[in-house]
């Protein structure tokens, strides 16, 4: 990286626009920065690092907008830098508050980013080519090419003495945190973390893996009760050890006793299952004898039952004989009860339609009922001849409603028609005003066009004018600068030139040998050859200098050239825009448009008011048309009306006589034929009831005589007698079992086996069954105690099996989390087998700290004449604290080590510059090696002696041969007397300057 030029703008305590050429200061490769405190020294670096990371050091906001800066300019960095062997202008605008364009107040300014590369094209001419607009391009492009963060770029090229001071005297944890951010060494840490939370991760799976055993040796002890015995100790979780191996041997022991448990339960119940067999053989056979003897006694019982039902019995049979003969009765029996109920129905049919007569026809005898009848009927036959009228009367009234309403159409038309007729004449008159003026418009807005496209080449000539103008502006400073850089130029070749002049005898002098001839006395002698005094410029020193003084005069031309180009471009401009202002031409610009766009808004509506006289035209012969029709079709509209009006009124009249007092005339007819229909159904049902009464008389004589033929003396007691199907078929059936059952008791009691048990005393059932349940309990138990072994068995069998899965997967569990343990504490120091409590990121940071101390001793050994020599020790620090950064300072003179903070302020001035010095080559390196041509040096030499400070500046200048530049950021006068290109920094009450100075004098 080397820096060529950075330009500052309201930036910092930098109220105008400064421009640092870092060019002219590296010339001789060393440059001094100084200045008053505060006047803005650090600014310098602080602009550096915006300029390429978009941010300032460290990680408070600086605050970046000046305030002695008027509001108008805004705060802006440019820098051009070499990085990776390719130039680059960076020109970065940060976010900050400006003044609004129009209007009062502020408004947010966006940071901006223009990235820019210097290419040469076809025919050898340099031009900058944009390269990215975007924050996110510039910066990934910038990394990418330093090949180092932020923090490494401002720890490596900024070199604070203070800082490195501290690193000198600070503890391991101190230098660890630098070291880590310059060489980001996090990535070790997440190693640490994640070997430690995989150790966690090994270890919940452990624990869990031991839960799962430890369960399932509690389930075992569940299952396996409290009365089975082993030699073996339970596994317990205070010692892990158990849960394996031991744990496995416990589990098949006590297999082995339930199995011996099982085998004896299972003989137990064996034998109690041929007892409970013998005694189901006792109770079967006192059973047997206990039912043949309740048989014998329920048959005797039941007959004596059967003996005292004889009476009943007689008395059925008697009742069922009855029942016989009177079913010969039956036929004449029913017919007189039918009808008798004939009888009955049509008394109550004849009195509920005379009812329904109305009371003139309620004592009517049966001709007259029919004579009226037929009269009801002819009178609704007349009626319902003029039921169709009221249709007629109903379809007369729906034409008169239509037809009005047609005449009501019509009329509508007629009077819409004459309304718009009326009224057109006018409608045209304002169509044909409208389609004039937008004529009109149409001629004014093609003026306005040609005026407009004059006005806008005057306004593209009045910018290119002002452009110029404000171009010429800062050519002319340019020229002023450049001017007085010549000056200066030529002012500091003179002097070189006088010096060396004044002094050519001592440049002649260092020349001379003894015994060759002086090229001006001749002599062979040189008793006394002068010496040359402090500073003495050489021919070098002068060929530089008029090289400058060249350089600054052909940029001076350049500017002059580009002066002279400026003006004749604006006097161009000028004659094409006038000397009328920018903003007057803008405003009549946007005048004149506003004025165009009106017309052309005008005369637009040209042909919107052609298309509507148009529509007017074929408006007017429509209208014309619906007036004549409208006409024609209401006057014959108004004479259907007058006919039909006539017709509906004399059938109204007819209709309204026939009606009478109903609704409608069908109403009138449905009443007459209703009545006619009541008077016949009266008349039906007088004869239905004379023959009712003739059929009764005689069928009930006829079932009297047959009653009597059967042996009863009334038709009441035949009656009574009857029964039903169902009744006597009940009858019988109770008769029938009656006479069954005797007889089934009757041999029940012959039968010689249940006589020859019934003789015998009664069985013992009771203490048999009491035998036989005692026996069953018992094989109950020794069954239930089996089967209880045998399930204690397998579950022992089935957690046996679960237990050896679990220690199966237990063991590996184990050599894992033992194994991740042990990696964990490796890396994090904490193993009792490691040789130093060291972190693994400490152990890379401490590699990276001896090639820090090894470049570090080589500035080291010329700063202090070999005396003195930087060492890494990874020793183990005091009470056990983390070991592995240590630095520790050996001196030559007396042979043996000593901490570093025992130094003296300049003995840790040149130790920690060579620190600075020797971790910026490993950063460089680290970060893929792209030369760092440019460093900073900020402070620390006041506390040299004036034999140090000589070199140190030699350490310095031999960086400067290794075509490095080095800026010394001082306040000693000695460093001022020594480096000739000094950068000065003033700070005054308007905002801090910058002044490049090139003579060593104050």
């Amino acid at each position: 990286m080397r820096l060529h030029n950075l330009r500052l703008q309201a930036f910092g305590p930098f109220a105008g626009t400064h421009t640092v050429d870092f060019d002219a200061l590296s010339a001789d490769g060393l440059f001094l920065l100084h200045g008053d405190t505060g006047a803005g020294k650090s600014t310098i670096f602080a602009a550096i690092c915006l300029a390429l990371y978009g941010k300032p050091p460290g990680d408070r906001d600086l605050l970046l907008r000046s305030h002695h800066a008027p509001p108008g300019l805004l705060t802006e960095v440019t820098l051009e830098v070499t990085l990776a062997g390719r130039r680059l202008r960076i020109h970065r605008i940060p976010a900050q508050k400006r003044p609004k364009r129009s209007g009062q107040g502020e408004t947010d300014q966006k940071p901006e980013t223009r990235l820019s590369e210097w290419a040469v094209d076809a025919n050898g001419q340099g031009h900058w080519e944009p390269s990215s607009k975007s924050h996110q391009e510039a910066a990934a492009e910038i990394t990418d090419l330093l090949g180092m963060s932020r923090d490494q770029f401002c720890q490596v090229v900024l070199l604070p003495q203070n800082e490195f001071t501290k690193f000198l005297h600070a503890d391991a944890h101190g230098r660890r945190e630098l070291l880590g951010k310059l060489f980001r060494t996090g990535r070790f840490s997440f190693i640490e973390r994640w070997l430690n939370d995989h150790s966690r991760t090994t270890e919940k799976n452990r624990d869990a893996a031991r839960a799962d055993v430890l369960r399932l040796v509690e389930r075992i002890h569940q299952a396996a009760g409290d009365d089975l015995t082993t030699e073996y100790t339970a596994p317990t979780p205070d010692d892990p050890h158990t849960l394996t191996d031991p744990a496995r041997a416990w589990a098949r022991d006590l297999i082995r006793a339930s199995q011996a448990d099982h085998d004896k339960a299972l003989q137990a119940a064996n034998t109690a299952k041929e007892k409970l067999g013998h005694q189901q053989s006792l109770e079967a056979a006192a059973r047997e004898l206990h039912q043949q003897q309740a048989t014998y006694n329920r048959a005797q019982q039941q007959l004596d039952l059967l003996q005292e039902q004889a009476p009943h019995h007689d008395a059925l049979v008697q009742r069922r004989d009855q029942a016989r003969r009177a079913q010969q009765v039956a036929p004449q029996l029913h017919a007189a009860d039918t009808a008798a109920d004939d009888h009955t129905r049509a008394q109550n049919a004849e009195r509920t339609a005379r009812e329904h007569l109305q009371p003139a026809h309620a004592d009517l005898d049966v001709g007259q009922l029919e004579t009226a009848e037929q009269q009801a009927r002819a009178q609704a036959a007349v009626l319902t001849a003029l039921i169709p009228e009221e249709d007629t009367v109903r379809q007369l009234t729906a034409d008169l409603k239509r037809t009005d309403a047609e005449r009501q159409a019509f009329a509508d038309q007629q009077r819409t028609a004459q309304d718009w007729l009326e009224e057109e004449p006018t409608r045209r008159r304002t169509l044909e005003a409208r389609r004039e003026t937008a004529r009109k418009a149409e001629e004014e807005g093609r003026r306005h066009q040609a005026a407009l496209d004059i006005l806008k080449v005057r306004l593209e000539a009045a910018k290119r004018r002002d452009a110029h103008l404000a171009k010429i502006t800062q050519a002319e400073q340019h020229l002023a600068d450049a001017q007085a850089a010549t000056g200066q130029a030529g002012q500091a070749y003179l002097t070189i030139r006088r010096r060396r002049t004044e002094g050519m005898a001592a440049e002649l002098a260092a020349n001379l040998t003894d015994g060759t001839p002086c090229p001006v006395c001749g002599s062979c002698t040189h008793p006394a050859p002068a010496a040359p005094q402090d500073g003495q410029p050489t021919r070098q020193d002068e060929q530089d200098a008029e090289a400058l003084h060249e350089q600054a005069k052909a940029t001076q031309d350049a500017a002059a050239a580009a002066l002279h180009k400026l003006r004749e471009q604006a006097a161009t401009a000028t004659g094409e825009a006038g000397d009328t202002p920018l903003a007057d031409l803008q405003t009549q610009h946007k005048t004149l448009t506003a004025e165009l766009t009106d017309a052309l808004a005008r005369a637009a509506d040209q042909g919107t008011v052609q298309e509507e006289l148009l529509a007017l035209d074929s408006e007017h012969t429509a209208m014309t048309q619906q007036h004549s029709t409208a006409t024609a079709g209401l006057s014959a509209r108004n004479a259907s009306y007058d006919t039909l009006t006539q017709q509906l009124t004399e059938l109204t009249a007819k209709l309204a006589a026939a009606r009478g007092t109903h609704p409608t005339v069908a109403a009138h007819a449905d009443e007459l034929t209703r009545t006619a229909d009541r008077l016949k159904e009266a008349a039906e049902a007088s004869h239905h009831l004379t023959t009712a009464t003739q059929t009764l008389t005689h069928r009930t004589t006829q079932a009297t005589h047959a009653a009597k033929d059967q042996g009863f003396d009334t038709l009441a007691l035949a009656q009574q007698a009857l029964l039903s199907d169902e009744e006597l078929h009940t009858i019988e059936e109770e008769i029938t079992q009656w006479r069954e059952a005797r007889a089934a008791h009757t041999t029940v009691l012959e039968n010689p086996a249940l006589q020859h048990a019934a003789a015998q005393p009664p069985a013992d059932l009771d203490a048999a069954t009491a035998a036989r349940a005692a026996a069953d309990d018992q094989h109950a138990e020794a069954a239930a105690a089996a089967s209880a072994a045998h399930t204690r068995n397998q579950a022992l069998t089935a957690l046996a099996a679960e237990l050896e899965t679990a220690i199966q997967r237990l063991k590996p569990l184990e050599q894992a989390h033992s194994t991740a343990r042990h990696l964990a504490e490796l890396v994090t120091g904490n193993s009792t087998s490691a040789r130093v409590r060291m972190q693994l990121e400490a152990y890379v940071l401490a590699a990276r700290l001896e090639e820090v101390v090894t470049a570090a001793n080589t500035r080291l050994q010329i700063m202090s004449e070999g005396r003195y020599t930087l060492s890494h020790s990874d020793h183990q620090a005091a009470r056990g604290a983390r070991s592995g950064l240590g630095l520790q300072i050996t001196d030559s003179w007396t042979g043996r080590p000593r901490k570093t903070d025992t130094l003296s302020g300049g003995e840790s001035f040149f130790a920690s510059l060579s620190l600075a010095l020797g971790l910026a080559d490993v950063v460089t390196h680290e970060a893929g090696g792209n030369p760092l041509d440019t460093l900073f040096i900020d402070e620390g030499f006041g506390t040299l002696d004036e034999d140090t400070l000589h070199k140190v500046l030699d350490v310095l200048d031999s960086l400067r041969a290794h075509d490095r530049t080095v800026g010394v950021i001082s306040h000693i006068p000695e460093l001022r007397r020594r480096i000739t290109h000094r950068l000065h920094v003033r700070k005054d009450p308007t905002g801090s300057t910058l002044a490049h100075l090139t003579e060593a004098a104050e």
